[in-house]
């Protein structure tokens, strides 16, 4: 999936998962367990979600996380570094 041809067309919140629908009709769906903004965000704060072309802002809770980002695994997780 190229992230500049298929965008993202809605996003929203769903029993721990962020689920991303492209134009394509593709799904991405990812945890908010493990990324520090996320997994403390009320179901309003995480269902606020602002869709860019390059990827996703909740203005909430500050976060900010890439399509590409997202594609490879990165959804803002805690690193061992970090802990």
């Amino acid at each position: 999936m190229n992230t500049l041809i298929d965008r993202a067309v809605s996003a929203q919140f769903d029993n721990g998962l962020i689920v991303v629908v492209m134009d394509s009709g593709q799904k991405l769906k990812f945890p908010i367990a493990g990324n520090p903004r996320l997994e403390h965000g009320t179901q309003k704060q995480l269902n606020h979600i602002e869709i860019s072309p390059f990827g996703l802002h909740w203005p909430d809770l500050d976060e900010d996380l890439s399509l590409k980002g997202i594609q490879l695994g990165d959804y803002g997780q805690r690193t061992s570094a970090d802990q």
